[in-house]
């Protein structure tokens, strides 16, 4: 088992536990199925970005919280390392970078998404804000509703926990990601 699988199984099986739910009832709410869950707490699996985006919202929790290993307290994650989170339709890469302890409520991320690639993400826990710098590319970013196009350098911030997108546009793009649960 890699240390990614046995980071979500570890991180997967306290949180559940914290929230006093049943595999079936965390299945329930997240609409995740409970044998997937139970490979998952097992060790087993290869769960998308949104599986467990699914999970962490479900729980209320930080994405990383499901995802984050144990640490040192110096941490390098050299470009190209470190546990990317692929989106099941393709084209998007989500790497977590950074997040504080267990209680925290922020997450940092690099994101690698491929040009045509569109990825519509549902709410995040409520309180959710999105900060993200484009480093380079170009990229249609924020509110499902009323998304904006960004050149490198560009930031923007919006609610997390409203629908949001991010498609990227010819050449696709790289960005960073501060998402913050308030």
């Amino acid at each position: 088992m890699s240390d990614a699988v046995r980071a979500v199984a570890t991180n997967l099986q306290r949180e559940r536990t914290r929230a006093g739910w049943s595999i079936s009832e965390l299945g329930r709410r997240a609409n995740v199925a409970k044998s997937t869950l139970s490979q998952l707490e097992a060790g087993s699996g290869n769960p998308s970005v949104e599986t467990l985006w699914a999970l962490a919202t479900a729980l209320g929790i930080p994405f990383a919280r499901l995802v984050e290993p144990a640490t040192s307290r110096v941490t390098v994650v050299r470009a190209g390392e470190g546990q990317a989170y692929a989106s099941g339709a393709g084209g998007y890469l989500a790497t977590l970078l950074a997040t504080a302890a267990p209680d925290s409520r922020c997450d940092l991320y690099r994101l690698e998404v491929a040009e045509g690639a569109r990825r519509e993400s549902d709410p995040h826990p409520q309180g959710t804000v999105e900060h993200l710098l484009l480093c380079s590319g170009s990229a249609l970013i924020g509110p499902a509703d009323d998304p904006v196009l960004l050149g490198p350098g560009d930031f923007i911030s919006y609610r997390g926990d409203a629908p949001h997108v991010f498609e990227g546009r010819p050449g696709g793009a790289l960005a960073m990601l501060v998402s913050e649960q308030r």
